[in-house]
Parts: C-alpha cells; structure tokens; sequence
C-alpha cells in the first residue's frame, strides 16, 4: 500500500471517530465559525515575494524534520519575515500536527492561514472553518471530480478559500474554475517522492488565466524562485527548507529579503 494510501486510509477512521465525538452542530457553534476569512489569494496579490511558509514537524518522505521550535516563535517569525500567508499541516499520525497548531497561534497574526491536511470529508471543511482556517487545501489526485466540486462550493459557502493541488496536467480536468481560488502545482512525484521544479514549468501554460498559480515542494534556492516567477507563477509553498533550520524564522527572512531583491 502506497503512502497517500495509508494516510487516506487512516483518515476515514479517524475522521468517523472524531465527528461521533464532536458532531457537526457543535463544529457550527464554535465563536470562529462566524468569523471572516482573510484572502490569502489577495495577500498573494499584493506580495512581491508571495511566499507562503510552513510549520512542519515531520513527514512520511524525511521523517523528523524540527521538534525544537516552537510554533508560536515561528508562525510570528514567518509573518514578520514577509510571509504572505501560513500553511500549518493539522495531519496528527503522519506529520505530528493537530487542530491546536492553528488555535495556538490564530490570534497572535493577521496573516490568513492555510490548513493544510487531507480532506476527504465535509466535515474537515467544516472543521477547519471552525478552528478559524482561512484557506484549505484540496488535493485532486485523491478526490474525484464531483468531490472536488462540492468541497470547494461547501468552502466557499462558508468563506474559506480553495487551494486546489495538482500533480499532473491531467488532474487539471478536475478544476472547477466557480469556486476555486488557488491552483497549487506539486513538484513531487507521488509514485517515486522524487522532487523537481520542472513539474511546475511543464505545467503552468495549461493552467487557466484567471487563477492564482502557486508552486510547491523542492524549492530551497532563490534561483528556484526567480525561475518560476519569470514563468508566471504568482506564489510559493515552502516548508522543509525553513522547517530543517534550527531557526525556521530567520530562515524565512534571510530567504524572503533575498526574493525581493532579486525579482
């Protein structure tokens, strides 16, 4: 069984548990599910660098990666830095988040923040509104057309805006251009884990005009950005290459500064 399989796997039990615990009414009654999103398409917009950072604790692919930082110390670090938004990953088993991540450090920046996780189910989308996400992320190579459809119109309905994530251009024949705000390119292989920015420039002339078009994963270098950035690209999703520093924070503002001096 291939990783993403596990992951999906395991997903569906939890996500069956959880929501026997804390039902949907009471998701809807939390102080944060009346409260308004920030655009992170429009904090894209209006950054030069359109740097989006990531918390990361570990991953499937390179197993522990920072358990000395504190989220609280990065997340504000990541924001003075020049982020243009936070992706914060709530996945518990694979990646050592949780939905605390995103309460601990809500209030404490006004940065929208993306709740990056594997949302198979309604009530993930309903969740993430709840906890006070300003963005979700959808992954179209583990959903089908429909879902994607009524996922990213659920979002929407609630205010939150959509990344979608693709893989290959074949996966662009799930985009629903209505509710959709983000069009977010992977540049690792999903078979072989392999990296490589060139998935993200093969790509980007297939993508429709009228999205945002980020690019994520394997981007370490600021060549990597200027490159991308000539190519179209309006953002970028970087982790592991702050996550790695002992400092993520300086990492970040060393990186950023040296982006916007260079496009």
């Amino acid at each position: 069984m291939k990783i993403l399989d596990k992951i999906i796997h395991d997903k569906k039990i939890e996500i069956k548990t959880l929501s026997d615990i804390v039902p949907v009414s009471d998701l809807e009654k939390q102080k944060d599910f009346t409260k308004k999103c920030k655009s992170l398409k429009e904090s894209i917009k209006k950054s030069k660098s359109g740097i989006i950072c990531e918390f990361k604790r570990k991953s499937p692919s390179n197993g522990n990666i920072n358990y000395t930082s504190n989220i609280s110390d990065v997340i504000k670090g990541y924001e003075k830095a020049g982020a243009v938004g936070v992706s914060i990953l709530t996945n518990k088993k694979y990646f050592d988040g949780s939905i605390s991540d995103i309460n601990d450090v809500k209030t404490s920046i006004e940065i929208p923040i993306l709740r990056k996780e594997f949302v198979i189910s309604e009530y993930q989308i309903i969740e993430a509104k709840s906890i006070g996400s300003d963005s979700i992320l959808l992954i179209a190579s583990i959903l089908s057309k429909e879902q994607i459809k009524n996922y990213s119109s659920l979002a929407k309905s609630l205010g939150l805006e959509v990344l979608l994530e693709i893989h290959s251009i074949d996966e662009l024949n799930e985009v629903s251009k209505y509710d959709i705000d983000i069009i977010g390119v992977n540049n690792r292989n999903l078979d072989t884990l392999e990296i490589d920015i060139k998935n993200s420039i093969e790509i980007f002339k297939k993508i429709p005009g009228e999205f945002i078009k980020i690019s994520e994963s394997g981007i370490s270098k600021v060549e990597s950005i200027v490159k991308l950035n000539k190519v179209g690209y309006d953002g970028f999703l970087i982790g592991e290459n702050f996550m790695k520093s002992s400092k993520p924070e300086e990492s970040a503002y060393n990186f950023i500064k040296q982006v916007e001096n260079e496009i």
